[in-house]
């Protein structure tokens, strides 16, 4: 049995170890806002945060999760009235077109500006590398550089 806290809320496993975590959350958890794309750890539609940095779910194994904390795009916003500052700037922006990927963009993001607090185009187009099949790359780089000013307290 694999133990481990998900969006605050401790939970077990008792499957497969080797199942991947994505279908854990989406399957046996409910939690449908984490997507499936490639299934090979590409595209990054499946980006959860595991103890804070985001990683592809659908290549970590359930097994390598044990005692850790998972943050997936539900448990994001401290509440429904308080948006995190990288989906408040992905509105700002229109960001999604299809929305597929988005909810992997954000949690990529919302690690990338753990590391990269004030970041230039370059930064971004080197550290999030998700995919998004409808191009929509150049508002997404908006949004992360609206993100930062929220964060950093330029809240105009």
């Amino acid at each position: 049995m694999v133990s481990f806290k998900i969006n605050s809320e401790v939970v077990s496993f008792d499957g497969e170890t080797d199942t991947p975590l994505l279908w854990v959350i989406r399957d046996r958890l409910q939690l449908t806002g984490t997507k499936f794309g490639c299934g090979i750890g590409q595209c990054g539609a499946c980006t959860v945060h595991v103890d804070g940095v985001a990683q592809r779910s659908c290549i970590t194994p359930v097994a390598s999760i044990e005692g850790r904390t998972i943050t997936t795009i539900e448990g994001l916003a401290p509440s429904e009235d308080a948006l995190h500052p990288v989906q408040r700037a992905w509105l700002e922006h229109d960001v999604p077109q299809c929305g597929y990927c988005q909810a992997g963009q954000i949690m990529a993001a919302v690690d990338f500006l753990e590391r990269f607090p004030d970041p230039s185009d370059a930064d971004i187009d080197e550290n999030v590398t998700n995919i998004c099949r409808c191009g929509t790359y150049d508002r997404i780089r908006k949004a992360i550089h609206r993100a930062a000013e929220i964060t950093s307290g330029d809240k105009s």
